[in-house]
């Protein structure tokens, strides 16, 4: 199978299905929704399309605990109807990646069912299965194999009486970790790959891929380590390039696909040994964090300002440290965290430090995704207790912080700061009742509240202003794929000791383009770069109407962006 690289041109477009759009009335967000919006999609100028889980699921964690991979969740339709999505989108110019996420299952997999039930039977050894430090149950003096932390739901270990032995999951008590040293389980996993792939998916987003391979010896980790107990004896794990290899190897090369993979805690040089160009090339990019303020998606809740230094660096040692060997994923928004806006822009300024935003990352190297809404500018809602959050993570963090004697009221600004509630608001489509969600009927009540602010922001009001955020991601989008320089050119930062600004220049194919992107309220001065002559320039876009210029310098508005390209003499 010849290998055409297409993600490298592409731009993807992530849903979150229970929340993009209800197409049949009952308040959830399903594929007769999606079928009715890929004309939207399409007229971002975007792609592809990432679906966040559509498998069969109790929803513990809102579809990445998986009952069954095999099929579509009633509750969004059915594979027929996927189908049916699936051709719409590629008649659109849209690929299709679905989440992969095998690094467990729901405890109401038949697979778990069967594990639990004995030692003996044929799905014994697909979980991971260990006697406790001291044998019994709980209640009897037993305790765990190890003190590792769940990242989700207190210890990573529970106990089943059937068996007498505690079963591992790292995220929630109904997500079990898959044993990936069998190897069944691994010839599992390829057969997953190949009927989605068969189906015509072109790939695969592979949910916390770097956590599958786990040191067998499942030794104690410190005491002193908060949260994350653990993690250094799974993340990175002995063995999983030789799973990553043996999945490319016997299914990824036979399809032009693609894979992304999520790789909390990592660095550009270990994201090499996953994606460096070759032969023994296992991912084709990965998701990291560090630009977003974290090691990993968990640590949102540590209460600290936006640093547009710290940023700039994650950003920059991105670039430059993939930049030879491998290709960058390049994301502001996801499921995972807050909105963009509220937390590295101003809601004052919201369309405004929206479009400086979309400038700061949609012209780097490597493949953009952009989230549900946050073309539209959607921002966080705001809870008024935290029972009212849906989130089994927030749920975690605020029994961790009650545990150490935090006031509620303290519980609570943090969860209105840090809950994943915010990326999983319905999509505000218009300024009606439940923001334009709920389809069919119209008798459906949504799923989770809509942001009360959706009747100011919304799909309709964008559209109809040529001056909103969607429109201007458009015009961004348009830009950035019919520019060679923003795949094949270098990355050139300026101004890096500045809190205020980020600039920096992509070089190559004959082509330059400068990006000056301004994160404060105050007026702000850039005077460009030797080589720069902004006036020969063209403006290609700009946050505001106008972009006057003073001896090759300018006052940027608040939050003010501008490109500007110049097509070199051969």
């Amino acid at each position: 199978m010849q290998h055409t690289q297409w993600y490298k041109d592409a731009v993807f477009y992530q849903i979150w299905p229970r929340s993009f759009c209800d197409g049949n009335g009952d308040g959830i967000g399903d594929l007769w929704g999606v079928l009715t919006k890929l004309d939207y999609i399409a007229s971002l100028g975007v792609t592809g399309i990432w679906f966040s889980p559509l498998y069969p699921s109790p929803q513990a964690d809102f579809g990445y605990d998986i009952a069954n991979y095999y099929d579509i969740n009633p509750e969004y339709g059915d594979l027929d109807l996927f189908r049916q999505v699936l051709d719409g989108a590629h008649k659109r110019g849209l690929r299709v990646i679905m989440d992969l996420v095998v690094n467990h299952t729901s405890d109401e997999c038949d697979w778990f069912k069967q594990s639990r039930s004995s030692r003996d039977n044929a799905f014994a050894d697909w979980y991971i299965w260990r006697d406790g430090k001291t044998p019994g149950a709980p209640e009897d003096g037993g305790t765990p194999p190890n003190n590792w932390d769940s990242l989700f739901e207190g210890g990573a270990w529970e106990y089943e009486p059937a068996r007498n032995q505690w079963y591992l999951h790292i995220f929630a008590k109904k997500q079990p970790d898959l044993n990936m040293d069998n190897p069944q389980v691994r010839s599992e996993v390829e057969r997953i790959m190949r009927f989605w792939l068969d189906i015509g998916v072109d790939g695969f987003r592979e949910d916390v891929i770097t956590f599958i391979s786990k040191d067998p010896a499942l030794p104690d980790d410190s005491p002193l380590i908060p949260a994350a107990r653990g993690m250094k004896f799974y993340n990175h794990g002995p063995h999983v390039h030789e799973y990553l290899q043996q999945f490319r190897h016997n299914v990824l090369d036979h399809y032009d696909c693609m894979t992304v993979g999520e790789a909390p805690v990592i660095s550009p040089e270990q994201a090499l040994e996953y994606c460096a160009e070759g032969p023994n090339q296992e991912l084709n990019m990965v998701f990291t964090f560090e630009h977003m303020g974290a090691d990993c998606m968990f640590t949102d809740w540590v209460p600290r300002p936006f640093d547009l230094r710290a940023y700039k660096q994650a950003v920059g040692a991105w670039q430059t440290g993939l930049a030879a060997h491998a290709w960058n994923s390049l994301y502001l928004e996801n499921h995972d965290h807050p909105r963009i806006i509220s937390r590295y822009g101003s809601e004052q300024y919201r369309v405004e430090s929206g479009k400086s935003l979309a400038c700061s990352y949609l012209f780097l190297r490597g493949t953009p995704f952009v989230y549900q809404g946050q073309e539209i500018g959607m921002t966080n809602t705001h809870l008024e207790s935290v029972e009212e959050s849906a989130d089994v993570s927030t749920f975690n963090q605020v029994r961790r912080l009650r545990e150490l004697g935090v006031p509620e009221s303290v519980c609570l600004d943090l969860t209105n700061r840090a809950t994943r509630d915010h990326a999983r608001t319905p999509m505000q489509w218009d300024a009606g009742p439940s923001a334009g969600f709920v389809g069919g009927d119209g008798g459906g009540i949504p799923w989770y509240p809509v942001n009360p602010n959706h009747v100011d922001i919304n799909v309709a009001a964008a559209d109809r202003d040529p001056d909103s955020l969607l429109a201007f991601y458009r015009k961004a989008i348009e830009l950035r794929r019919k520019l060679p320089v923003v795949r094949e050119g270098s990355y050139r930062e300026f101004k890096r000791a500045s809190n205020a600004l980020y600039a920096y220049a992509r070089e190559g194919a004959g082509q330059r383009l400068l990006v000056v992107c301004s994160f404060t309220e105050e007026i702000a001065y850039f005077s460009a770069p030797a080589g720069f002559d902004l006036a020969a320039g063209e403006l290609c876009l700009c946050g505001y109407p106008d972009a006057p210029l003073e001896d090759n310098a300018f006052f940027l508005r608040p939050y003010e962006c501008r490109v500007y390209l110049w097509n070199d003499e051969s």
